[in-house]
């Protein structure tokens, strides 16, 4: 078989190993940080006052779906402010009455102006000047806690030198492809940015389940930096404000934060192009190790291909090398996966990384040169 195999083809079969080699070292160095952790401490006695905030546009419906389970956590002393952004739907007056039964519930209303449009990162400011408590807790109104620990778990991994605690926000599952991929793309960004915090270089939170120092935030003058940019009041905001030594992460399933995902690839593909305008913002550290990672992604399908293609007798070799990345790529994202609680999604992982690929590639490209706006 080898005598068949000609020089070039070496040479394609070597940048394939190569290239599943840099793959091979981003799953055990990189992820293997979250999939081998051992998370260790319990909870505190003393508990510091918390203040939750959620900017809400036009949420009713979730609010009232959701909000009871954040105003009735377990905890004793803490604070859920709703900035009601220029809603129409009838949220302020529910709220209002709800205030009559939770008394530490704070409504924040905004008012429309058609010369001054707001956007989330104005309304969570205004939830956050309008807060008591220095420990910040961060979700949003289509989000409803695992259970009522959420408030205290997340709590208990602050200490005076750490400032930011990065949660897991997964969503639920249902039936569908898009269901699953979209849980699996939710999978990879949780790996990056949980195991890059424990690796000290953290660069991303997710807004859904975040939690900062109050003075951290004015420490940096909160969001304006990117005031301009419509997203990254979570992840550009950890991007800037991390250090080494002061982020934390929490994942603990009793603190995961739930979400119903898109059920619609429109609405989906609306949701995704905004969210990956963010990246190109980061700092270039991570723009380079995110970008490695997602070339290696690329250049592996495509060397695979050009092997192939090339020369079939490279098939048992190229065969060879696709299963130890499978296996080792299986290995890491059940490890991980078992933490999360979404270990399943190891099953049809040919598929789920193929077709992640490509919605790199569209979707990154899209998000590179989409122009980002300030309102909602």
């Amino acid at each position: 078989m080898f005598n068949l195999i000609l020089p070039f083809d070496w040479v394609l079969i070597a940048f394939f190993g190569l290239v599943t080699l840099i793959l091979l070292v981003y799953y055990f160095f990189v992820f293997g940080k979250l999939a081998f952790h051992k998370p260790s401490g319990s909870l505190q006695s003393n508990y510091e006052p918390v203040s939750v905030i959620i900017a809400a546009r036009n949420e009713l419906e979730n609010l009232q779906k959701n909000l009871i389970a954040i105003l009735e956590q377990d905890y004793p002393d803490f604070e859920v402010i709703v900035v009601n952004d220029c809603s129409w739907d009838g949220s302020q007056a529910w709220l209002e009455e709800l205030q009559k039964t939770y008394t530490h519930l704070k409504v924040s209303q905004l008012i429309e102006q058609e010369k001054y449009p707001t956007g989330k990162k104005f309304a969570l400011t205004i939830g956050i000047k309008a807060s008591k408590y220095n420990l910040l807790l961060f979700t949003d109104a289509d989000c409803e806690p695992t259970s009522n620990q959420w408030i205290k778990l997340m709590q208990s991994k602050f200490t005076p030198n750490k400032e930011i605690v990065l949660g897991f926000s997964p969503y639920r599952r249902q039936k569908g492809f898009l269901n699953r991929f979209i849980r699996f793309e939710t999978l990879i960004t949780a790996q990056f940015y949980l195991s890059m915090a424990l690796s000290g270089n953290a660069f991303m939170g997710v807004g859904r389940n975040l939690a900062y120092r109050k003075e951290l935030f004015f420490k940096y003058k909160g969001f304006a930096s990117h005031q301009h940019i419509l997203s990254g009041d979570d992840d550009l905001f950890v991007n800037e404000t991390a250090t080494p030594n002061n982020v934390t992460i929490q994942i603990d399933p009793a603190s995961f934060i739930y979400t119903e995902a898109k059920k619609t690839y429109s609405a989906w593909s609306k949701q995704k192009s905004r969210h990956m305008s963010t990246g190109k913002y980061y700092k270039a550290k991570h723009k380079r190790v995110l970008g490695c990672f997602y070339a290696a992604m690329f250049l592996f399908y495509a060397s695979l291909a050009a092997c192939l293609l090339v020369n079939p007798n490279t098939l048992p070799i190229v065969a060879g090398i696709f299963g130890i990345k499978l296996i080792s790529q299986s290995i890491v994202f059940y490890q991980s996966g078992k933490k999360l609680k979404c270990s399943s999604l190891v099953y049809g992982l040919i598929i789920l990384d193929f077709v992640y690929v490509w919605y790199i590639v569209l979707y990154g490209t899209k998000g590179y040169f989409t122009k980002n706006r300030k309102h909602w």
